[in-house]
């Protein structure tokens, strides 16, 4: 064969792979190592049964979705957020699933700004089951506000119960995975603890500092191999978050959430949430398009993502004073050009 004909069909089969893993790039909804994982990775049927789980903000959006997947798998769960009543309802539906029992379920309220309390919250849980296998910290608020419309509480709200209450309650449970010297500290953090967006400098703020804090604390337990420390950092996704998001002052919160079935559905997050836990990945992003784009531009190609960042920052300040969702136009305008 000519020699330099085969060196131009191995051009053109380089050429053809590289638009094949574009398009797919295009359409994915997780980050490379993840989407790998969840195709020749462990399985979480195999990896997370009878485990013992403590979800935190277990009454609504993710950590709900988390607790019905989870339930599936015959997991013991301990549900815990400041509703009771909703963390009943969720009880209730986990039990219709059919794979867990009445003992199998800890319905267990707490505040997570209410730090004085943690200690005997996890003694209640290891006094229930003995052990904590994976911690979930989900917990938390958000925020849908200008920084100068924003009051000095709000900052003060989200850093202490998005950060300050999630260490607290992680301070707790380390002591007991050290011991055992296995476990899986599981945070659900924000694709806004790695890039920023206007309307959420507070919150921005608080998921950055959990981001810090957690990859400290795993290299700080590199002699316990055991014990998984893991980043979850979802996108835009279909869930209440933004309905409860503060607004300039701690007593007020968003009254139109606008229109949410443009983002990823929660089913869809938790389940690629819940392959993560299975292969024990260290970070992993968990988003649709343009935003999952974005965020490797902010990992790899900085000044070029701070140029789009401050474009679709406008867009999403003329959103959110128009009493649109913030994010709707860019899933909107990527989907038509995609489709």
């Amino acid at each position: 064969m000519n020699w330099e004909l085969l060196l131009w069909l191995l051009a053109l089969c380089a050429l053809l792979l590289l638009v094949v893993q574009l398009l797919r790039f295009l359409r994915a909804d997780g980050d490379l190592t993840l989407l790998w994982a969840e195709w020749q990775g462990r399985r979480p049927e195999w990896e997370l049964t009878d485990m013992v789980v403590w979800v935190t903000g277990a009454s609504s959006g993710i950590g709900e979705e988390l607790a019905y997947q989870l339930s599936k798998l015959g997991v013991s769960l301990v549900l815990s957020a400041r509703r009771v009543h909703e963390l009943e309802r969720v009880k209730r539906r986990c039990l219709e699933n059919g794979n867990l029992k009445e003992k199998d379920i800890l319905v267990l309220p707490l505040d997570l700004t209410d730090t004085g309390s943690h200690e005997a919250a996890t003694e209640a849980v290891l006094q229930e089951f003995g052990r904590i296998d994976i911690l979930v910290n989900n917990g938390g608020i958000s925020q849908r506000s200008l920084c100068m419309d924003t009051s000095l509480d709000v900052y003060r709200k989200l850093i202490e119960l998005n950060y300050l209450g999630t260490v607290s309650l992680t301070k707790c449970v380390l002591p007991h995975m050290i011991e055992r010297k296995q476990g899986k500290i599981v945070t659900v953090n924000s694709i806004l603890g790695i890039i920023s967006a206007p309307l959420s400098t507070g919150y921005c703020a608080s998921k950055h500092a959990l981001r810090g804090f957690f990859n400290g604390l795993r290299t700080e337990l590199a002699a316990y191999p055991g014990i998984i420390v893991s980043n979850i950092c979802p996108g835009p996704v279909q869930s209440n978050i933004v309905e409860n998001s503060l607004a300039g002052e701690v007593t007020k919160t968003i009254a139109n959430n606008g229109d949410q079935s443009h983002k990823m559905a929660t089913s869809r997050c938790v389940r690629l949430m819940l392959i993560s836990m299975a292969n024990d990945l260290k970070e992993v992003w968990i988003s649709q398009q343009p935003f999952l784009l974005v965020t490797y531009l902010w990992q790899y190609m900085p000044t070029w993502a701070w140029w789009i960042t401050s474009k679709m920052g406008k867009k999403r300040i003329e959103n959110f004073k128009s009493g649109v969702d913030a994010d709707s136009s860019y899933f909107k305008i990527f989907k038509t050009k995609r489709d």
